[in-house]
Parts: structure tokens; C-alpha cells; sequence
């Protein structure tokens, strides 16, 4: 039976799969992934999340965005009736996803150079993917190039700012440093760590 990973970019995908692979009995089968570009998406089916949560694990992944709380935005997402089944395992990153990945100093500084400054409480920052390019200046001219937009354009990010985030997830993003920096990082990693003892 296959975990259900919902997430709402191909970040946060990479993210997520990366979570999963710390439980060898969550990616036993490949996982189904579902991927939108943005919020609403997931947000509109959370009722389909709910029943498939009756069958199968669905580890659901967004970004806290400019909600005041957590709590505020589990409560607009789950609705009047506010019960999660145990099997949906709904984590929001505070703010966004980034601030994950600002987490892992170790392997931030590998991507970025050592001219890099990272936040000891990257869940605090109100920006992280602001903060992150504003970072980028400073890196490598490849990872410069990747992750910032050329003068002009009309996007935050450069091109290629998902493909060289993902693959650096893949090869050198560990969730198990990222968490000491990072409560809600830490409170994902708690909840597929219940959910993975679970199974076994």
C-alpha cells in the first residue's frame, strides 16, 4: 500500500519524498504523488484527502504563507467539523517550505558557499524564500545563476531554481539536522515517525 504525498510544488514534493525515505516501510511501495501548483488545489479536496486517509496514509504538505497560525489555517482547512484522521498527516511549513531548507546549515552552506548567513530560527523569518535568494548573491556563479531571476523578469526565482533545490534535497538536505532549527520540520518528522511505528 502506497503512501499519498499532496504538496503543492515540485519543492515541496522533493521535500516530502525525502521525509518519506527516512521510513523504510513508507516507501516499501512508491509513493502516489499528487503536485498543484499552489495552495487552493489541496485546500478545495481536503474532503477527498479525508476519505482516502480512511484507507491509506496521506502525508499532506503546505505552506503557512502569510496565515497568522497554524492552528488558524488547520481550522479553514478542516472546516466547521475540525477532525483529521489519524492517517491524514496534514504538516505546514512555517512560512514556506525554504525555511526547511534553511534548517540544515550543514548542507545550506555546501550549496551557498561559506559567505552565507543562516537564521537560527528559520520559521521565525516572514520571508524564507526571500531570504534565501537574498542569500543566493552571494553563492557559486552555477548556483546563482539557478536560483536567481535575471534583471527584468518578472519572476521571483530563476529558471532554474526548482530543478537545482530538488536535486540538492535528493543528495545533501537531511531532515534530521534541518529539525534542530525547525519546530514544524521537527513536528512533520514526529508525526511520520508515529505513523511509520504504526505500521510496523
Amino acid at each position: 500500500m502506497s503512501v499519498v504525498l499532496a504538496t503543492e510544488d515540485a519543492l515541496s514534493e522533493a521535500v516530502g519524498l525525502r521525509l518519506l525515505r527516512e521510513h523504510d516501510i513508507l516507501v516499501r511501495t512508491p509513493p502516489t504523488l499528487v503536485r498543484k501548483n499552489g495552495a487552493g488545489y489541496l485546500r478545495a479536496r481536503m474532503n477527498n484527502w479525508k476519505k482516502i486517509a480512511a484507507r491509506q496514509i496521506v502525508l499532506l504538505i503546505t505552506d503557512l504563507d502569510d496565515v497568522p497560525c497554524p492552528l488558524q489555517l488547520r481550522a479553514d482547512w478542516l472546516g466547521t467539523n475540525q477532525t483529521c484522521p489519524a492517517n491524514l498527516l496534514f504538516r505546514i511549513a512555517e512560512r514556506e517550505v525554504e525555511a526547511w531548507l534553511l534548517a540544515d546549515h550543514q548542507a545550506m552552506t555546501q550549496l551557498m558557499g561559506k559567505k552565507v548567513k543562516l537564521p537560527d530560527a528559520p520559521d521565525a523569518l516572514p520571508d524564507p524564500k526571500q531570504f534565501l535568494l537574498k542569500q543566493a548573491k552571494n553563492a557559486p556563479r552555477a548556483v546563482r545563476e539557478n536560483l536567481l531571476a535575471v534583471q527584468g523578469a518578472i519572476a521571483r526565482q530563476g529558471l532554474g531554481y526548482n530543478t537545482c533545490l530538488t536535486a540538492w534535497v535528493k543528495k545533501e538536505w537531511s531532515p534530521q539536522r534541518a529539525a534542530e532549527h525547525s519546530p514544524s520540520l521537527a513536528r512533520a518528522r514526529r508525526a511520520l515517525q508515529q505513523a511509520a511505528t504504526t505500521l510496523a
